[in-house]
């Protein structure tokens, strides 16, 4: 999803500074500019950690710029990977072999996880390996 990203331009001292104002508070910094995208992106799934909220709809962009606490500095529009974010759980109805689901939850359990949390990050992994 594309998210407006104020930047706030670096110098030979200094990184460049980004908020992300449809996550309050959240920001961060990169030395080289094509490192922006990668470092909000990690920026916005610390954001989201633990949080179990909605997803904020992005801001149109036109909104943002003429407020004032974004004068003086330029835009980026960053395309945050949302599948990657840990949102509010949303739940589901599943059908599995009673034996799978039992090796599932001992493996959950043997490392400190949830099902749910189990499955997310093998669904989430599973989809890496094929990208």
């Amino acid at each position: 999803m594309l998210y407006p990203v104020y930047i706030h331009l670096g110098d030979d001292n200094n990184a460049h500074g980004a908020t992300i104002p449809d996550f309050p508070g959240c920001f961060t910094a990169a030395d080289q500019w094509q490192d922006l995208p990668r470092m909000v992106q990690e920026a916005v799934e610390l954001w989201c950690e633990g949080q179990g909220v909605d997803l904020p709809l992005p801001t149109p962009l036109e909104r943002l710029a003429v407020e004032p606490d974004y004068q003086g500095g330029v835009w980026l529009v960053v395309d945050v990977a949302v599948s990657r974010l840990e949102t509010k759980p949303v739940r589901i109805n599943v059908s599995l072999p009673k034996g799978l689901l039992d090796e599932i939850d001992g493996y959950a359990k043997a490392h400190g996880a949830t099902r749910s949390g189990f499955l997310a990050k093998a669904a989430q992994k599973a989809m890496k390996e094929v990208a």
